[in-house]
């Protein structure tokens, strides 16, 4: 090998010290940590390196490299059938919503308009669901709390989730809303 086929994080193989991780790349040396301790290896030493990772060549193929990264991934998911469908995932945006736009108009029409997709909007309001169960879940559980602090704290998270019902028309289950 030569220096400037090594990157920091590549696993080596030496004759003489073994596997070893690169660490260090300057113009004319490399550092090369291995079992024995790091090494610094000159152009010479640096040529008795072979790769210990597998490496692959690819000529002739005339293909952007995210296409190409995106088919192997897609291939991949599929054969160890790991493709999650996006309704599994997170809790149901309602039909009539997906896809939609919230569009927000300030009071002075000279300034922008903000539209913000409506299951990136849904998203971030089912985040401040969970937050708030799990506050609601450690204030109950904590141990220095007495139960008049307990309640104090659990009225400010009703209040908060009362604030939140409005967003109740968005979800498709009525068990997932506030």
């Amino acid at each position: 090998m030569k220096i400037v086929e090594l990157r920091p994080g590549l696993q080596v193989l030496h004759p003489q010290y073994g596997l070893g991780d690169v660490k260090v790349l300057t113009e004319k040396t490399a550092e090369v940590l291995f079992n024995e301790g790091r090494k610094t290896l000159t152009d010479e030493t640096v040529a008795a390196l072979k790769p210990a990772e597998a490496q692959a060549r690819l000529e002739g193929l005339e293909k952007p490299l995210r296409d190409l990264i995106a088919e192997v991934v897609e291939a991949t998911a599929d054969k160890l059938n790991l493709k999650v469908e996006t309704e599994d995932v997170a809790p149901q945006l309602a039909p009539r919503w997906v896809g939609g736009k919230m569009v927000l108009h300030p009071h002075d029409a000279t300034l922008v308009t903000k539209e913000i997709d409506l299951d990136v909007f849904f998203h971030k309001i089912v985040m401040v669901r969970d937050n708030l169960r799990v506050l609601e879940q450690k204030i109950n559980a904590h141990p220095k709390l007495n139960d008049a602090e307990r309640v104090e704290l659990q009225h400010y998270i009703t209040k908060s989730y009362g604030s939140l019902t409005t967003f109740n028309l968005l979800f498709k289950e009525k068990e997932q809303t506030f």
